[in-house]
């Protein structure tokens, strides 16, 4: 028999994760995010970019009402974000770059929280956030596209996180 919202198992948990979102400014996509990261037990999420539609409707038709569970920030400056965290934290930007290692290669058992630094839709994490990340992973893809929806790429990014911080305790 399926198991209803209500009857489910799972043992509630957050992770000492942030995600950090770049200009991402598609509301059915801020949505997908909220709800991802309810799911995944992420303890922050924050926006930098300039007229994100939270809330919007078409951000809260995806989110399922998420967006009153997982606390947010909205911010300005991420280079300034990043600055006041960067002694505290653990930052990890997914995006393909030269220097960019395989996701599913790196250890997540840090002593510090992790901040996941994700990207534009279009032009995914800048180059200066890029320079002042400690890590960039890449999802290694087989097909003929070289990316993916920054949500789906999330989604992977926060999977394999928390699985191994799980195994961790």
């Amino acid at each position: 028999m399926q198991l209803t919202h209500y009857t489910s198992t799972f043992n509630k948990r957050t992770f000492p994760i942030t995600v950090l979102c770049e200009n991402v400014s598609n509301a059915p996509n801020i949505g997908s995010l909220f709800r991802i990261c309810d799911a995944f037990g992420v303890e922050k999420i924050v926006f930098s970019g300039e007229a994100l539609p939270i809330p919007s409707r078409k951000m809260q038709k995806t989110s399922r009402a998420t967006e009153k569970y997982v606390p947010f920030e909205l911010i300005n400056d991420i280079n300034q974000y990043i600055e006041n965290i960067k002694e505290t934290h653990y930052l990890i930007a997914i995006e393909i770059t030269e220097k960019s290692t395989p996701l599913h290669q790196q250890q997540f058992r840090t002593h510090k929280p992790i901040v996941l630094i994700i990207g534009d839709e279009n032009f995914g994490v800048s180059e200066t956030v890029l320079n002042q990340t400690d890590k960039i992973v890449h999802i290694n893809m087989f097909g003929e596209n070289s990316s993916m929806n920054v949500v789906q790429a999330t989604n992977i990014a926060l999977y394999e996180i928390t699985k191994q911080l799980q195994e961790a305790v």
